[in-house]
């Protein structure tokens, strides 16, 4: 299906969006955030037309603008070490956006953001450790100690990252057993309903059998009864001549 110039429109919008992302901004630079804005808002109208993208398109258009809208938000935190924690849960996108691009651009930048976060908190901790030696005036001393705070920081970071994904694991163990034992209980619902279903057939089946069974005897008794009644009717008819006979009328 050939894109419509809506997809067009967005798909240069996010091009350049990539291409900001990936520049070196000032604190004061206001197009990115206004241009993710506006991506939001196409993405809806896209999501909302009848000749949408294919789902696996879509998904990856909303991958993306996810991506650059958590870059802006992670860069408005204040800390470097927030900053690099938060660089760490965004999720860039799978493919090109456009042909020009042999690897994605949301991952070269996604790695750049990384890598200046990285960087800043590497550089705080050497100043906040160039004080200390300076204060303490032991440079050996203080460097090993430097190094020690930023391994015991990566560690607590990676520890982090783990202890998350734990639980994010204990979730999809405890979400696949309780949909487990939601198919097990809609399994055993359809049995029984089958079950019952199969008993009212047969039941019916008896009762049209039973009131098979009661028409036909209800016809053989009417029918002997209307031969009891004829065979009275007969008996007294020729009762009466016999009667006649016997007894003629007297003159």
């Amino acid at each position: 299906m050939a894109a419509t110039r809506l997809e067009l429109n967005l798909m240069r919008l996010l091009s350049r969006c990539e291409a900001l992302a990936a520049e070196r901004r000032d604190p004061e630079e206001w197009r990115l955030e206004k241009y993710v804005a506006a991506l939001e808002d196409m993405l809806r109208e896209l999501k909302k037309q009848s000749s949408k993208p294919a789902p696996e398109l879509l998904n990856e258009y909303s991958r993306k603008v996810d991506f650059l809208k958590g870059l802006l938000e992670a860069e408005k935190l204040s800390s470097s070490t927030e900053k690099a924690l938060a660089n760490q849960f965004l999720a860039p996108g799978r493919t090109p956006t456009t042909t020009k691009e042999r690897t994605p651009a949301t991952k070269t930048v996604h790695l750049q953001a990384k890598a200046r976060c990285t960087g800043k908190m590497r550089s705080e901790l050497l100043d906040s450790e160039e004080l200390n030696i300076r204060k303490r005036k032991g440079l050996v001393s203080d460097e090993k100690q430097s190094a020690v705070e930023l391994d015991a920081m990566l560690q607590h970071h990676q520890d982090m990252q783990e202890k998350l994904a734990e639980e994010m694991l204990s979730l999809a163990r405890s979400l696949k057993n309780n949909t487990l034992a939601a198919q097990n209980v809609i399994k055993q619902d359809n049995q029984t309903l089958s079950h019952s279903l199969r008993m009212a057939d047969q039941n019916f089946e008896k009762l049209k059998d039973e009131s098979d069974r009661l028409e036909q005897h209800a016809k053989k008794s009417v029918n002997w009864l209307l031969w009891i009644m004829l065979i009275v009717v007969c008996f007294i008819f020729i009762s009466m001549i016999l009667f006649i006979r016997i007894f003629p009328k007297l003159k």
